[in-house]
């Protein structure tokens, strides 16, 4: 966004910084941690959160901060921002609730937890920016209603794989052509990788292996195409998109592997090839004015009906300011759902599950996601690969079986599936959801 950095730059000249709260301060919060105290102008990284608060100091020590204070209170985290000392703490809701925070940044990956914080923060007039793409697949919808509720935002960003796309999208657009395909690309699928077979990469690059498992297993670009589809209104073609479709063509000629009557008729899908073309998202589009055509020709962007654009990386954790300058500034939001969810992620038995059994978490060992269809979803009352974990199995499942919530016993009191019933209702006007659902406990969170 090129009107981002000298609105940054102003910001500064007045000494008024956007301040930012980070909740996690893993692998990625370290390097955003790094990227906003040494590279953005205009924005301050307030006060960061972590369960296991050495991982918080260690954040703003990488970045070369010193004299960090620790906080338990509102009033701490408020007196050490004021006397312009970084803060660090074990309470998210701390953050949530200081009023010298403007914008939380979510990049903790739980949906469970992200729930609770991102109500907490709007409840405080707090716009929300997620890195967490497993909470806005599952229940980013309703949570946008509750953001519209308070008059603050939720986005998810730039540099993650949808903001990348959207941006994409949105750029795409404006030029006057209609999008049929976005689309990713993976150097890797398969679906039975996890935290062992994942470690040793994960170890290198100072990673948690559950989460680079999360990218192995297509668990992560099936969160991450979903809140495409559900930005756009797209589809998926079937049940887990191409699922690991190869293509090692040029991304010039990607379209071939299209039928363009296939996706008009779809209005548009969303997809994911495996290859290595040298790019990493693209946009697929037509333009039905034979006079735009025959310059799109002149300009080498292909003969049509498809005519291919991308960005040939993501660059993760150095653009992720812009989102939040974004949020702050413009009121923009990188990848608003349209409405209610279109696309959802499905749980899918990674081995033969057993009766009793307690499932762990996306990532792990038991389950991996795939983008779906949400007509099929509620059809087929599948279970959320965002929500497996604590799920108790009530049935035997095959490896490869689709997960459905007559198999599982939730936990309760989690508000997570509270909302997901209520984005079914409000989105939906359905209400089988509530059966399964027992968190009656948390529902003044939710309303007031």
């Amino acid at each position: 966004m090129i009107l981002v950095d000298n609105a940054l730059k102003r910001r500064e000249a007045e000494g008024n910084p956007i301040r930012v709260g980070l909740i996690g301060a893993g692998f990625m919060g370290q390097g955003i941690s790094n990227q906003i105290i040494n590279s953005v102008p205009g924005m301050k990284l307030s006060g960061i959160f972590n369960r296991h608060i050495k991982k918080a100091y260690g954040a703003y020590e990488y970045a070369g901060r010193d004299r960090i204070i620790e906080a338990s209170t509102v009033n701490e985290v408020n007196d050490a921002i004021r006397n312009d000392k970084p803060v660090v703490t074990e309470d998210a809701f701390v953050l949530a609730q200081s009023e010298y925070i403007d914008v939380l940044l979510d990049v903790t990956g739980s949906v469970e937890f992200g729930a609770k914080v991102t109500l907490e923060a709007f409840k405080n007039g707090k716009d929300v920016v997620l890195m967490n793409a497993e909470l806005d697949a599952t229940i980013g919808p309703i949570l946008q209603v509750y953001a519209e509720k308070h008059n603050v935002i939720l986005s998810a960003c730039d540099g993650d794989e949808p903001g990348v796309q959207m941006n994409l999208v949105r750029w795409v657009e404006g030029l006057g052509l209609t999008p049929r395909v976005v689309g990713n690309i993976k150097g890797l699928q398969d679906p039975y990788r996890n935290p062992t077979t994942q470690q040793e990469w994960a170890e290198r690059w100072g990673q948690n292996p559950a989460m680079v498992t999360s990218f192995a297993d297509g668990s992560k670009i099936s969160f991450e195409q979903s809140i495409v589809a559900n930005a756009t209104g797209f589809v998926t073609s079937s049940r887990g998109m191409s699922r690991g479709k190869k293509y090692e063509g040029d991304i010039m000629d990607i379209g071939s592997i299209y039928d363009i009557d296939q996706l008009r008729e779809a209005g548009g899908i969303i997809d994911y090839v495996v290859g290595t073309p040298h790019t990493k998202v693209f946009c697929l589009a037509e333009h039905t004015d034979p006079k735009q055509q025959h310059y799109l020709k002149l300009y080498k962007i292909g003969d049509g009906p498809l005519y291919p654009f991308f960005v040939p990386y993501h660059l993760v954790h150095f653009e992720v300011p812009n989102s939040i300058a974004r949020v702050s500034i413009f009121r923009d939001s990188i990848a608003k759902p349209l409405g209610g969810p279109v696309v959802e992620v499905c749980a899918v038995a990674k081995r033969d599950l057993k009766k009793g059994e307690t499932l762990d978490d996306y990532g792990m060992y038991m389950t991996y996601g795939e983008a779906v269809n949400t007509d099929e979803m509620s059809r087929q009352r599948y279970l959320p690969e965002g929500l497996v974990e604590g799920c108790i199995l009530k049935n035997d499942i095959s490896k490869d079986q689709v997960l459905t919530y007559d198999d599982v016993e939730l936990p309760e009191n989690r508000i997570a599936d509270t909302l997901r019933a209520e984005q079914y209702k409000h989105f939906r006007n359905e209400d089988w959801l509530e059966e399964y659902v027992n968190s009656s406990s948390v529902q003044n969170l939710i309303s007031n």
